[in-house]
């Protein structure tokens, strides 16, 4: 792999190494058509498998991720058939989103999967990052102890419950790490007009596991994403006490993933390709709806759809119209 490897309003500029032309962002997306077939199949119609199609057998694939996706044993769960089929390996680094996405600025990622769409649309207008794809979904869920201090179970706003917990000065721990949700996080208090601080205020530097065994041992708050919370849910006595929208909770709470090659100056995007055509197929698409913990699922596949959102591989508010011919 080549070594040469804040959120930003719709209407920035990208620099002019970063920036994409019409007829550039077309291709791209055509590529990806492309790659994504060699997920689906097994042999072609010359006999050859897909990773001798592909090039990259013997190859190792370098995905940053965030911690969710990794402490849950999704990945581990799944990768397996991947790497069998192409006959390469899968070094997935959990790192927290904007730490996953610093990396593969630094040219040490080939395709990153992350859950922080601003972040996201930032790396592709700096021209990091190309061909994303929505790839799953789950939700955010304020958790806490179930003597709940604040008074918070059961409220139908995610902003109104922050702003009990900061009025009323109560433990809360945030990951302070610059994840997806830290990200979040940070928007929600914003949208509650409160600015936390203070001694009940607290923030870890670390992932969502280790963020919520703090917030145990010290009987405080926090923001989960719901897969997480639901793999460390029996060595914990946290409990949810307001949902996201997958059980009827605000949209604010929604927590959808991505997922987009590394620019092909700065990684294997042949390899990189072949991933992303393989995760958004229906097969791992199934593998992704099927994986359990405790018997609740974790991710809700949204790859594959009928009628696919083109809005998906492009920062928010690009349109074809946006750059001349």
């Amino acid at each position: 792999m080549s070594k040469q490897r804040s959120q930003s309003t719709a209407d920035s500029a990208a620099g002019a190494s970063g920036k994409t032309s019409r007829r550039a962002f077309l291709g791209t997306v055509a590529a990806a058509g492309v790659a994504g077939l060699a997920g689906c199949s097994g042999l072609s119609a010359s006999g050859q498998s897909d990773a001798e199609q592909a090039g990259v057998a013997g190859e190792t694939l370098t995905l940053t991720t965030t911690t969710s996706t990794y402490d849950t044993g999704l990945l581990d769960e799944i990768h397996t058939d991947f790497e069998e089929m192409y006959g390469v390996t899968v070094d997935a680094v959990a790192q927290g989103t904007g730490a996953a996405l610093e990396s593969a600025r630094n040219g040490d990622s080939d395709v990153v999967m992350v859950h922080a769409r601003g972040l996201e649309d930032e790396f592709m207008r700096n021209g990091y990052g190309i061909n994303r794809r929505d790839l799953m979904f789950n939700d955010f869920v304020i958790v806490g102890p179930e003597d709940d201090p604040a008074g918070i179970q059961g409220m139908d706003s995610a902003t109104g419950a922050l702003t009990t917990i900061a009025e009323s000065e109560s433990a809360f721990v945030s990951r302070g790490d610059n994840s997806g949700t830290h990200t979040k996080e940070l928007n929600l208090w914003e949208a509650a007009g409160a600015e936390p601080g203070g001694d009940w205020y607290q923030e870890t530097g670390t992932g969502m596991g280790e963020a919520l065994n703090i917030a145990n041992q010290q009987g405080a708050y926090t923001l989960s994403d719901r897969g997480t919370f639901i793999s460390q849910r029996s060595e914990i006595d946290l409990t949810i006490l307001v949902q996201g929208p997958i059980e009827g909770g605000p949209e604010i709470l929604s927590n959808p993933y991505g997922i987009m090659a590394v620019n092909p100056e700065n990684a294997n995007y042949d390899l990189a390709m072949a991933y992303i055509g393989w995760i958004t197929s229906p097969g791992a698409q199934d593998a992704i709806s099927n994986y359990q913990m405790n018997g609740e699922q974790l991710f809700f596949p949204e790859a594959v759809s009928e009628d696919p959102n083109f809005q998906q591989y492009v920062p928010e508010g690009w349109s074809s119209g946006s750059e001349s011919e």
